[in-house]
C-alpha cells in the first residue's frame, strides 16, 4: 500500500492502533463510574503540560503525562473530599489547565497558538519518533492496568461500598483508574487530539452497550470498534487531506448511530425467541432464583 512507503504514515497508524487499543479499555470503567467526562477534564488540564513542555524545552508528551497525572489525583481528591464545591474546584482546574497551556506556549521562544493546535486537535504529520517511543510505554501501562486488574476495577466501578468490605483498596483503586485516564488521554492526545480524546474513550464503549450487557463482551467489542476507528480515520485524513481527530470521532459517532440502529431488531429478536421458549421451561413460581455474583453475570 501507498500510504505505508511513509514513515510518518507507519508512526502514525501505529500511534492510532495504541490509542484505539487504550481509549476504550480504560473508558469503560469511567462509563460504569458514571465519569464519562472525567478524559475531557484530563484534556484541558494537560494544555498546561504541553505548554510547559515547549517553554522549558522538554518533550511535550511527557510533560503532558506528569501535568495530567498531577491533575487526575487532585480531582479525586476534590471527588473525595470537595463535596459541596467540588464542582466549582473542578470548572477553576480544567478552566485554569486551558490557560496555563496557552500563557506558557506563548511565552516559549518562537511558541505562537499555532504550536498548540496539532495537540489539541491531532496531526498525522508530527509524529514523531520520540513521540511513538513514548506513546508505546504509556500504551503498555494502560493495557497492564486495564486487562490485569480487570477484576479489582470492575468491582470498584459497580459499587465501591461493597468493593471496600471485601477488602479491596477502593481509594487506591480509584486513584489508578484516574492516573490510567491521565496517561491515556496524553497517550491519544497526538492522534485524536486533547479536546476530542474523551469522545474516543466513551463512544465506543456506549455503542457496544447497545449489543451487550456482558463486561467482557462490551470490552472486546468497544476495543474493536476503538481500533476499526482510529485506523479508518487515520487512513481516511491522509487520502481526503482532513484532520484526523474529527474524522475520528466522527466515525466513532457514526457507528454509535448505526449499532443503535440494530440494536432494536436484535432485541425484539431475543424477546421473542425468550417468548416462545418459556412454555418449555418451568413454570414461573417453580423457577430457582439465580444467585450468580455481579462478577460472574457480567462475564469478567
Amino acid at each position: 500500500m501507498e500510504i505505508l512507503n511513509y514513515a510518518f504514515m507507519q508512526r502514525a497508524l501505529l500511534a492510532a492502533l495504541l490509542v484505539g487499543i487504550t481509549a476504550p479499555a480504560i473508558g469503560i470503567y469511567l462509563v460504569q463510574r458514571r465519569q464519562a467526562l472525567m478524559g475531557d477534564g484530563i484534556g484541558h488540564v494537560a494544555m498546561t503540560g504541553v505548554g510547559l513542555g515547549f517553554l522549558l524545552s522538554w518533550s511535550p508528551v511527557w510533560m503532558a503525562t506528569l501535568v495530567s497525572v498531577l491533575g487526575a489525583v487532585l480531582m479525586e481528591l476534590i471527588r473525595w473530599y470537595g463535596r459541596t464545591r467540588g464542582d466549582i474546584a473542578l470548572a477553576m482546574l480544567f478552566y485554569g489547565g486551558m490557560a496555563g497551556g496557552v500563557m506558557f506556549i506563548n511565552l516559549a521562544p518562537g511558541g505562537s497558538n499555532a504550536n498548540l493546535t496539532s495537540y489539541l486537535f491531532g496531526s498525522l504529520s508530527t509524529v514523531s519518533e520520540s513521540d511513538v517511543t513514548a506513546i508505546c510505554l504509556l500504551a503498555a501501562f494502560v493495557a497492564l492496568v486495564t486487562v490485569g486488574l480487570r477484576r479489582q476495577l470492575f468491582a470498584v466501578s459497580q459499587d465501591e461500598e461493597f468493593a471496600r468490605v471485601t477488602g479491596l483498596p477502593v481509594r487506591a483503586l480509584n486513584l489508578l483508574t484516574a492516573v490510567t485516564a491521565a496517561v491515556t488521554v496524553t497517550v491519544a492526545m497526538r492522534v485524536v487530539g486533547l479536546l476530542l480524546v474523551s469522545a474516543l474513550m466513551v463512544v465506543p464503549v456506549a455503542a457496544a452497550q447497545q449489543l451487550t450487557r456482558s463486561f467482557a463482551a462490551t470490552f472486546a467489542i468497544a476495543v474493536a470498534l476503538g481500533v476499526s476507528v482510529t485506523i479508518g480515520g487515520t487512513v481516511t485524513s491522509y487520502y481526503q487531506d482532513v484532520p484526523p481527530g474529527a474524522t475520528i470521532v466522527l466515525l466513532t459517532i457514526g457507528a454509535f448511530v448505526v449499532l443503535s440502529l440494530l440494536a432494536a431488531p436484535l432485541a425484539r429478536r431475543r424477546a421473542r425467541a425468550l417468548a416462545a421458549a418459556q412454555p418449555a421451561a418451568d413454570p414461573a413460581e417453580c423457577e430457582i432464583p439465580a444467585t450468580r455474583g455481579a462478577a460472574d453475570e457480567v462475564g469478567v
